[in-house]
């Protein structure tokens, strides 16, 4: 069973449709207990950091996320999901994040600034700000989230902000787009996606595969 948390921001419905696809069972809810005994957890999110946090924190799920991710439930954050698993992000001011990982959330350099970074031949229309297109992801090391993906598989990004690990031993796959960033972020049973699986087609259906039959609960 797959519980999505549902604190009112997110694609909800795509990404439950999307688990059902892959022939798991889903419930959604915002209930602390149910949280705390999920047999795994999708964290989603859409928008602003700072809004998604207050909606976290006003239905009193801060404590029950992180009583999950203690006893070693198995957690995949998606999107603003994988952000809010950090720190802090810089995304209009500052916002105090999970802290489940060091880090923080920062802003894509814009156009001008990216131009620096990338090769002359590289256009600049490809830095614009969102992110917003596919890319391909490439692999850090090996996990069962990865299993039976292409060498280079792609996915779908939409984001202006992404990830900055203190710990790049907590990166599992980046993506470059101006500057090289974490696409999927792993420690221990906590697991993050900056894509969106559920609009990626085959390759998206099997991250959410493997996490539903491949990832198990970590042994605290």
């Amino acid at each position: 069973m797959i519980t999505i948390i549902d604190y009112g921001i997110g694609n909800l419905r795509s990404i439950e449709k999307a688990l059902q696809r892959v022939g798991a069972d889903v419930v959604r809810t915002d209930d602390a207990d149910a949280v705390r005994a999920a047999e795994k957890l999708v964290l989603p999110g859409v928008g602003a950091f700072g809004a998604c946090m207050a909606e976290i924190r006003s239905r009193g799920l801060v404590q029950p996320i992180l009583d999950a991710v203690a006893s070693g439930t198995p957690f995949l954050g998606v999107c603003v999901g994988l952000q809010l698993l950090f720190e802090e992000s810089e995304e209009r001011g500052r916002h105090k994040g999970l802290g489940i990982l060091p880090g923080k959330v920062v802003r894509f350099p814009n156009a001008d600034e990216a131009a620096s970074l990338v090769d002359a031949d590289d256009s600049t229309e490809r830095l614009k700000i969102p992110h917003m297109g596919w890319n391909t992801i490439k692999s850090v090391r090996t996990h069962p989230l990865l299993q039976d993906l292409s060498e280079s598989p792609h996915f779908y990004f939409v984001h202006s902000y992404h990830a900055r690990p203190e710990q790049f031993s907590d990166v599992l796959a980046t993506t470059t787009y101006g500057v090289e960033f974490p696409a999927i972020v792993h420690r221990n049973n906590v697991l993050g996606v900056q894509f969106h699986p559920e609009k990626s087609h085959r390759a998206g259906l099997q991250v959410l595969k493997n996490f539903t039959t491949r990832v198990t609960p970590f042994a605290v």
